[in-house]
Order: C-alpha cells, then sequence, then structure tokens
C-alpha cells in the first residue's frame, strides 16, 4: 500500500495495518466510533474477513471489533 494513497478500511488484506486519515459519518454513527476508539490519526489492523462479505474484524489498541463492511467503507485509511 502506497503510504500516501488513501484507501477504505474494507480495502486492507487480513494482517495488513493502517492509520485513520478520516471518517465519512453523520454525527451519531461519528460519536460511536470514536467511543470504540475509530479517531483520526490511531492506527487499525484488519484481523480477518467474514466469508460471503460478511463483517470485517479490526484491532485498534489492544480493543477486538466487529464492523459491517458498509461501515468499513466510510473509514479513508493510509498506510504506515
Amino acid at each position: 500500500m502506497n503510504p500516501f494513497l488513501s484507501q477504505t478500511l474494507n480495502n486492507l488484506k487480513p494482517g495488513e495495518a493502517a492509520v485513520i486519515s478520516s471518517i465519512d459519518a453523520d454525527k451519531s454513527f461519528f460519536l460511536r466510533l470514536a467511543a470504540l476508539g475509530f479517531r483520526i490519526g490511531k492506527q487499525i489492523e484488519l484481523v480477518r474477513c467474514a466469508s460471503f462479505n460478511g463483517p470485517l474484524h479490526v484491532r485498534i489498541g489492544s480493543t477486538d471489533i466487529i464492523l459491517r463492511r458498509s461501515e468499513a467503507k466510510r473509514i479513508q485509511v493510509r498506510s504506515l
């Protein structure tokens, strides 16, 4: 992944880590993500992808979170 290019969280491959660069969400969704630790500048790792376009298992620090793919598409990331 090019460090200067941004992509969405759902495009990462399992085991890849990146830094959150922006979050495109309405206020309630943004606040929910912030409460879970999703903040611009934080490192995030994609742990695994469920089969059949299922949810994504991500890790921020020591917290594991399951996200819908539609939610992951709203989170822009860049490589470390």
